[in-house]
């Protein structure tokens, strides 16, 4: 009797500290974007999602989780949260839940997106995955913008090294790469702005990280030069770099704000700090880098997304 006993508590520890691991986002409400039966750029290969340590490294259906604040704190801003992850993952938890519940004090309504990832066998075009399925993210919420009590000219995204280059190709994309014959067809993939911290990619002349940066991603990155794509009817950036990233020049981020600059894209931004490394986080971050999340929030309203 105290044999099964000792092994029924040690059964139970073991499942509580798997559920204590296990991330909230599954928690929170799921929206597909794209009908399963009749997914845009996929090859009909059959596959599932691949999960492990809070990084998604393939993904079965493109879709995205809701955090929510409370109705008498909404301002009427929605934010994308892309997690970077490389190209080849996406890390949910460290940069994605945390950056939505950071938006969520201040009114924000976050939307944390899991996109395809353009190392997946499943893709007829995968260098444009990530970029195709985060432009319906825009879309869709846009079309439903009152159900969330958001502004449909109050769309934001915000995204981390890989997940920063995603948002940034979305901002200068000029060609809907999300059409599936629905309704949303007719609806913008063109965010109001883009936060973009530590953000990857390829900038000619400045360098690239010699990581994930062969085959598909790197056709990616060739495809979106974010620097030259860059016009007038770009919506303003923010962006947050550390002189010390080792992984991504901040020459990248200087050069993008650079066309920015010239392309009078007036009230965009940029903050480079002495420390920080790549992939600046939302906690634990030294010196005057800890600064970055009031920063953004000022930026935000400074802009006049929120108030």
């Amino acid at each position: 009797m105290s044999h099964l006993l000792s092994t029924v508590i040690l059964f139970l520890a073991i499942s509580v500290n798997l559920f204590s691991q296990e991330s909230d986002l599954f928690c929170h409400k799921r929206i597909n974007l794209y009908d399963i039966e009749n997914m845009p750029n996929a090859n009909g290969t059959d596959h599932r999602d691949s999960i492990l340590n809070n990084r998604i490294w393939r993904v079965e259906q493109p879709r995205m989780y809701v955090y929510t604040p409370g109705l008498e704190e909404r301002c009427g801003a929605a934010v994308i949260v892309i997690p970077g992850g490389g190209y080849v993952k996406q890390a949910y938890e460290t940069v994605g839940v945390s950056f939505a519940k950071w938006l969520n004090t201040f009114g924000v309504t976050a939307f944390v997106l899991i996109h395809r990832l353009p190392n997946q066998p499943d893709l007829e075009e995968p260098s444009i995955a990530p970029v195709m399925d985060a432009q319906r993210a825009v879309k869709w919420i846009r079309s439903h913008a009152a159900d969330y009590g958001v502004s449909p000219h109050k769309i934001g995204l915000i995204g981390c090294s890989a997940g920063a280059h995603i948002s940034a190709c979305v901002n200068v994309a000029k060609e809907d790469y999300s059409r599936c014959g629905d309704a949303l067809d007719t609806v913008s993939c063109r965010p109001d702005f883009a936060i973009l911290v530590s953000p990857a990619g390829k900038i000619d002349g400045v360098g690239e990280s010699p990581k994930n940066t062969k085959g598909d991603i790197r056709k990616l990155m060739e495809r979106f030069p974010i620097n030259t794509m860059i016009d007038g009817d770009t919506s303003p950036m923010l962006m947050f770099h550390a002189s010390d990233d080792r992984t991504v020049s901040p020459l990248n981020s200087v050069e993008i704000y650079k066309s920015l600059l010239l392309s009078g894209v007036s009230k965009s931004s940029l903050h480079i700090f002495p420390f920080g490394a790549h992939g600046i986080a939302l906690r634990g971050q030294p010196g005057s880098t800890a600064c970055w999340t009031h920063i953004a929030e000022a930026w935000m309203r400074e802009i006049d997304m929120i108030k």
